[in-house]
């Protein structure tokens, strides 16, 4: 691959950086899916949760289409704070260290979950109920914003040479098998009578998280600092303000990065916490049917999406990375068709094929952005531009999903807009590849500064 000779470049750690032991490397890889996966559990639960009876709980006054938009309005409103918890423990995580942010990042996610499960609905407590339901999502939004990059650091900077993407692959591991025990949990809770199931029964997969959280903590806390971040502070020199050093330095690598990874992140949410309103209010499909559905796609999921790392691993990467977006122009079209139908298997069928394309990509994609940036800033880059197309396209898919729906009555709508996702991929991921080769660039013109 041909890379830009114009940009500056250093090793990714300095010469005192000690390679760590392949038992270490796995320890930090297995850390790194276990903590991802109990993230994205407690986030993933509020999707499920909106999609189903956070309407009615928290909008009671409004038509179940309105409120089924709320909902999804403060599902967004959760990825709105991503890059604010991006930024906020990027910088963290570049100045002190990845371990300390990572600790604290799933202490916010736990509280903020355990209190939505406590929290009372619209008929006890009027208007304060959507408002702190707003509040606490704002939380869960801000520790996963800083979630991901340390997590996904953890794997990388322990990773043997040459095989940082590989390694990169445990923490996206974490997204899908989250969603899967997040989507069990409410498919065993949908069992309940309806009655049961909107005034309690939802709230216990919140509750039941804190046990998951403090199994989290134990593992984090005894989780050594990465060999690269760990020469860095050895040496003193880390950024004085990363995020000013990012953006000065990288302003079209975060653009690129923000582009890179949409169809990674948006796709996912068209399949699933849209397509489970679309199929349990217009199709005709009960919520535990298609709860099963999604069980099934998420399971094909957690299969395939490892591949995608081993692929992007063996071929270059323009190759690897165009034979796994491109097949999602026939199979995301002929996923909607299939649930279209009302048949269970023939659902099954779609949802699953769909899954391919952007579950491979995914996995890719960790390792692709932790390659972007020098070790000094990389916590805050790869953040800002993940957390920012999760804020600008993620967190939009099932509102955008559903009004398109609403203003057209045809859900080709949707499916031209999970195209659109592709597209914006395929723009941004070719010139960031061509741009990044494979070495993280030098931090220029501005060197790093000691910390105080």
């Amino acid at each position: 691959m041909q890379q830009d000779t114009s940009v500056p470049r250093t090793p990714a750690a300095g010469p005192s950086a000690a390679r760590p032991s392949a038992r270490a490397a796995r320890r930090a890889g297995i850390s790194a899916f276990i903590g991802t996966t109990i993230e994205w559990f407690d986030f993933y639960i509020y999707g499920s949760a909106a999609a189903l009876v956070l309407g009615k709980v928290y909008f009671a006054d409004a038509s179940p289409a309105v409120g089924t938009l709320a909902a999804f309005a403060t599902f967004w409103i959760g990825f709105l704070a991503r890059p604010l918890g991006g930024l906020v423990f990027g910088h963290f995580g570049d100045r002190r260290g990845r371990k300390k942010a990572l600790v604290i990042t799933l202490t916010m996610m736990g509280g903020a979950t355990f209190c939505v499960g406590l929290l009372p609905g619209y008929a006890q407590i009027g208007a304060a109920a959507p408002i702190l339901l707003v509040l606490l999502r704002l939380i869960q939004g801000i520790a996963m914003g800083g979630e991901w990059g340390g997590a996904v650091l953890i794997a990388t900077e322990f990773a043997p040479p040459g095989r940082k993407l590989l390694y990169g692959a445990f923490a996206q591991q974490g997204s899908p098998v989250g969603n899967l025990l997040a989507t069990l949990a409410f498919l065993g809770i949908a069992q309940l009578p309806d009655a049961a199931f909107e005034s309690w029964g939802w709230r216990v997969p919140f509750l039941a998280s804190a046990v998951l959280v403090a199994v989290g903590l134990f593992i984090r806390l005894r989780l050594a600092e990465t060999p690269d971040m760990a020469a860095v502070l050895e040496r003193k020199q880390t950024s004085r303000l990363p995020v000013k050093d990012v953006l000065s330095t990288y302003p079209l690598l975060v653009v690129l990065g923000v582009l890179a990874g949409t169809a990674g992140v948006a796709i996912t949410y068209v399949k699933t916490t849209f397509a489970l309103s679309w199929a349990t209010t217009d199709l005709g499909f009960d919520k535990s049917t298609f709860l099963t559905v999604i069980s099934l796609a998420l399971v094909v999921q957690v299969l395939v999406q490892p591949f995608g790392a081993v692929l992007a691993a063996r071929w270059p990467l323009r190759k690897a990375v165009l034979w796994m977006l491109l097949p999602e122009f026939v199979l995301l079209p002929l996923m909607f068709v299939l649930v279209g139908t009302g048949n269970f298997w023939l659902a099954v069928l779609g949802m699953g094929l769909a899954t391919f394309p952007h579950a491979m990509y995914y996995a890719a994609l960790a390792g692709i952005l932790a390659r972007v940036y020098p070790v000094e800033v990389r916590y805050t880059g790869m953040s800002l531009s993940y957390q920012a197309c999760t804020a600008l396209f993620a967190g939009t898919a099932p509102i955008v999903s559903q009004y398109l729906l609403t203003a057209t009555g045809s859900i080709w709508s949707v499916v031209a807009l999970g195209l659109g996702y592709v597209v914006i991929t395929v723009a941004g991921v070719l010139p960031l590849l061509a741009r990044t080769g494979q070495t993280a660039p030098a931090l220029s013109p501005e060197p790093a500064t000691a910390a105080p």
